[in-house]
């Protein structure tokens, strides 16, 4: 009696593994979502062009590769891709995209690609990559973003592609580069570069960069005037003006007037102003050697001007001398000496 009820609870014990076996297999062999196409055993997942207004909630949890390119996703909400947290590649191209959540990409610590291009993203919150420490390629070409905050990423060690060409970005911080120091292909194209004085520690991160073997398309100035279409790298350093740093504490940037009606009346210091432009003409880097070469040259001039002078006042002198010599009469020919000799001798006692 008690072994039959022993065999019994092992068997009841048996299906019930087994049916929390089947369970989970069928959770993680979750069929394809609606309008998609699921590859080789659900790891790649295509929901391209297929109309979605919102990220698909019933994806496989095997799913490695996720191509929703080509919809009319305008958000992402947090934890979206919950579901599938073994992803490594991302493809969210041309879709509506103008709001991530902080967390968005939340629960994805294998993702390795991902691609925002052709969205209208304006700006990002500066933790929203935070999360994906394994990213090797990411592309945020084609956007509207202005401004890149320096803490995107604490530390990219992976990182090797960073795409942020036809954007609106005006500066670029050279501490979000630095934190990706794995990087070896960097987009910029087709941005509002301002070509100032804070954009000058990003030359040096580029030259530096190029040097040992980095691969960049390189950034074009639209602005000031005098830099518009010209090559950032192809600016001697030279012509920048050191920027001026903010004061330390805000209360320094206003004076009390002296002699004001209002003991309490304040008015600001005269502003150097934090937008330092370069210098509005270009001058060669080679200036000092091109004045000290026409320096020594007038010199020369000089000297030998006045080394012509001096000989033309001698040989004018000279000539006066002479002529007044010549325009004198000859004195009478004869010999003084021979006839006071001649006298002499005539003289003479025979």
């Amino acid at each position: 009696m008690i072994s039959a009820d022993i065999c019994g609870d092992s068997a009841m014990k048996g299906e019930l593994l087994l049916l929390s076996s089947m369970i989970f297999l069928l959770q993680g062999a979750r069929g394809c979502p609606e309008n998609c196409h699921c590859h080789s055993s659900s790891s790649f997942v295509d929901c391209s062009q297929q109309g979605l207004a919102e990220i698909p909630t019933d994806l496989p949890a095997t799913t490695l590769w996720l191509n929703l390119q080509d919809n009319q996703i305008h958000q992402i909400p947090a934890f979206a891709f919950q579901s599938v947290p073994q992803l490594t590649t991302l493809n969210l191209a041309n879709n509506s995209l103008s709001h991530l959540s902080p967390a968005a990409f939340q629960g994805l610590p294998h993702l390795q690609v991902l691609n925002l291009t052709q969205n209208s993203l304006f700006s990002l919150d500066n933790t929203i990559f935070h999360s994906l420490p394994e990213l090797r390629e990411l592309d945020l070409s084609s956007n509207s973003i202005s401004h890149l905050p320096t803490s995107l990423s604490e530390t990219w060690e992976n990182l090797t592609v960073f795409a942020v060409q036809h954007n609106r970005l005006q500066h670029l911080d050279r501490a979000l580069l630095e934190s990706m120091p794995s990087v070896k292909l960097l987009y910029l194209k087709d941005n509002l570069w301002k070509c100032n004085c804070h954009l000058l520690r990003l030359k040096l991160w580029l030259e530096k960069f190029i040097y040992k073997g980095g691969i960049t398309d390189g950034i074009v100035c639209r602005s000031p005037d005098p830099w518009k279409g010209e090559k950032l790298l192809a600016i001697p350093h030279e012509l920048y003006q050191p920027c001026l740093l903010p004061s330390p504490d805000a209360a320094s940037s206003w004076v009390q007037q002296p002699g004001s009606a209002h003991r309490g009346a304040l008015k600001p210091t005269e502003s150097h102003g934090s937008e330092c432009e370069l210098k509005p003409k270009p001058r060669p880097a080679n200036l000092r050697h091109a004045i000290a070469t026409v320096i020594i040259t007038g010199v020369v001039c000089g000297i030998v001007c006045l080394m012509m002078l001096a000989a033309a006042i001698y040989g004018c002198a000279y000539a006066a001398i002479t002529a007044q010599y010549q325009g004198r009469p000859l004195a009478p020919n004869h010999e003084p000496g021979k006839a006071e000799g001649k006298g002499l001798f005539d003289s003479s006692p025979a």
